[in-house]
């Protein structure tokens, strides 16, 4: 037995250095303190729940294994109740109050919008789902990652996915959001391509009946209606479009046209027909799988998928930067992608990273690589119609 024996000035030293440095030895024990920011009320409300109850899953099984850096994970939730004035208290509240490093599932593009200069401007890092272009072109300063496909993407792929029916003439129905203009924008340049035409309107996402814009759209005799709304206002179109007698196709986001909307319309001939898209999970991965097990859902919609990736890629971040601040997970973020030991879960990834290796995240919502503005690069899209109240699968690509 080997003893060893600690001088009177020795530990003196040391119990000085103890005291003088209270906030190091704090930080080795505190717990890791982050967030989600989701709509758990009002257009978003379909989803937010339970992307806050998969990120919590995810955390409940990192801490069951031991935590990150040897210290416990705290969660704290919020809603942003789909709101950007909600969204700015809520997220100022976490970032004064709970002390919170990150935050994570913004839907809206803008509660985004709203939410984002807080982040950069405290140092708090921001993983978000909402895809207006402007949203990466702010001026973050790399606080700020998402893994929904931006504007560009994701309205390039439906209006190619438009001319794939046969569209010849598209007139867009929208209210006003961050990715209004550029939907414009975008169909203007992407239909003609094909042969195609586009007009549009902007309403007011609050009225009670959009019988006059229907009739105003009916005016230019389009062949397909791009309805591209938030499920509220989704409804009444949808309602008015069917009253007014129109023939054609119909096509919407699949996060306003979802099984609530079919739900809450209640007249199977008024959504009969009616094509969707929408960022792809990663179907058939074990990451998916995984997202499935912890949202407690056969089919998790795409923000669940990608809010199971935002918890998992902060902890991986968190695992390679030795620290938990918003600087030391922005400095790490992109270190899980490209090479490296694959992983699909933070449990396994910071083993792996306290073990000297290099890992390679492959999430439930793809493969989870950024570019320098934040933005994902690339993704597939699911495409579906609904027939009989039920939505059918056409094509994912």
């Amino acid at each position: 037995m080997t003893t060893i024996r600690i001088g009177r000035r020795a530990a003196l030293a040391a119990g000085v250095a103890a005291l003088a440095s209270p906030a190091v030895v704090r930080a080795q024990s505190d717990p890791i303190k982050l967030a989600t920011l989701t709509p758990l009320t009002g257009a978003g409300g379909t989803y937010g729940p339970v992307m806050a109850k998969v990120a919590a899953s995810v955390v409940e099984e990192v801490n069951k294994a031991g935590g990150v850096l040897g210290r416990r994970i705290v969660l704290v939730s919020e809603d942003d109740q789909t709101n950007p004035e909600a969204g700015v208290r809520a997220a100022r509240k976490l970032i004064d109050v709970d002390k919170v490093s990150c935050i994570m599932g913004t839907w809206a593009s803008s509660v985004t919008t709203a939410v984002a200069p807080l982040c950069w401007e405290s140092k708090t890092f921001l993983c978000t789902v909402s895809g207006a272009d402007s949203i990466t072109q702010l001026p973050h300063l790399g606080y700020l990652i998402r893994t929904q496909p931006n504007s560009t993407l994701q309205v390039t792929r439906s209006g190619e996915f438009m001319l794939s029916l046969g569209a010849k003439k598209v007139f867009t129905m929208i209210p006003q959001t961050p990715f209004t203009q550029a939907t414009f924008d975008l169909m203007g340049k992407v239909l003609p391509k094909g042969g195609a035409t586009h007009q549009g309107l902007i309403y007011d996402d609050k009225k009670t009946t959009y019988r006059t814009e229907v009739d105003q759209a009916l005016r230019t005799q389009p062949d397909m209606i791009f309805a591209a709304g938030y499920t509220p206002d989704t409804v009444v179109v949808l309602k008015d479009i069917y009253r007014a007698g129109f023939k054609g196709k119909v096509i919407g986001f699949g996060y306003s046209i979802n099984q609530k909307l079919v739900d809450q319309i209640g007249q199977p001939e008024v959504v009969e027909g009616v094509y969707t898209y929408s960022p792809s999970p990663a179907e058939g991965s074990t990451a998916y799988e995984k997202a499935k097990a912890a949202s407690g859902s056969a089919n998790p919609d795409p923000y669940t998928c990608q809010v199971y990736d935002h918890v998992n890629l902060v902890l991986l971040a968190i695992a390679n930067a030795k620290a938990s601040t918003g600087d030391a997970i922005k400095a790490n973020i992109r270190k899980a992608q490209g090479g490296g030991k694959a992983v699909d879960n933070a449990v396994d990834g910071i083993k792996a990273i306290a073990a000297g290796e290099k890992v390679d995240y492959n999430g439930a919502s793809g493969p989870c690589d950024f570019d320098d503005m934040g933005d994902i690069l690339d993704c597939k899209f699911r495409y579906e119609q609904i027939k009989a109240g039920k939505f059918t699968l056409v094509k994912i690509a």
